[in-house]
């Protein structure tokens, strides 16, 4: 005999109840802040370093504009004149071994001392290479770091009677040949014998840091070049 069904009926399925979520607490709103501290000082210290970084030119140099540039450290030509020559500039070369301070002489070299400052206000300098340390003197601003680069052009002769003494800076060239358009030269010395018997476009002389010339070395370099103009 069969047994009679039970009239009570399979109680509903109901869904699992999610919880709904906890509003944020107070340690959430930390973490957020915390996050946000840490974001603006990272972009603030990058728009420092890259402040450090870049040369820092005076307003009369401001609209210093260097030729049409075709590579990382070539021009198509020589640069535009921008200085006057009867204003004073001088140049920070800070090293890896300290700070040189060069009076630029304008009066004396103009296209020179123009190329100079349109070069270094453009960065052109920053880490480059002393390729050649001797005695007597230290020689930079080779892209190539071999002696045997520039920047895509030469310099005319600007001939000047100031002894080559200890502190003098001219520009490089290879004798017999041009005048190169961004290596220079310091001397930790007088030029031996009797002088140079080619025109090296004496532009500069050093007013403070001569110990950090006498200390280059082949293993230094260049970290940034800061023009002043008063």
């Amino acid at each position: 005999m069969s047994q009679p069904r039970s009239s009570r009926r399979a109680a509903p399925v109901v869904p699992d109840e999610h919880e709904a979520p906890a509003p944020w607490g107070r340690q959430t709103w930390i973490a957020l802040l915390v996050m946000g501290v840490l974001i603006a000082a990272v972009v603030a210290s990058g728009l420092l370093i890259k402040h450090a970084i870049e040369p820092q030119v005076p307003p009369a140099l401001a609209n210093c504009a260097t030729s049409t540039q075709i590579a990382p450290h070539e021009f198509i030509g020589p640069q535009p004149m921008c200085i006057t020559a009867t204003q004073t500039l001088q140049a920070t070369i800070t090293t890896t071994q300290g700070d040189i301070v060069i009076q630029l002489h304008p009066e004396v070299a103009p296209v020179t001392v123009n190329n100079f400052v349109v070069l270094a206000t453009h960065g052109y300098y920053t880490g480059l290479v002393f390729w050649k340390a001797e005695d007597w003197v230290v020689q930079g601003g080779d892209p190539r770091g071999d002696g045997r680069g520039g920047p895509g052009y030469t310099l005319p002769e600007e001939p000047t009677v100031t002894p080559w003494d200890a502190g003098a800076v001219g520009m490089a060239r290879v004798p017999g040949g041009p005048v190169n358009g961004s290596q220079f030269f310091i001397e930790k010395a007088a030029w031996p014998g009797a002088g140079p018997s080619s025109v090296y476009n004496r532009f500069g002389t050093v007013t403070s840091g001569m110990d950090k010339v006498q200390a280059l070395s082949v293993s230094d370099a260049i970290t940034s070049i800061t023009i002043k103009v008063s």
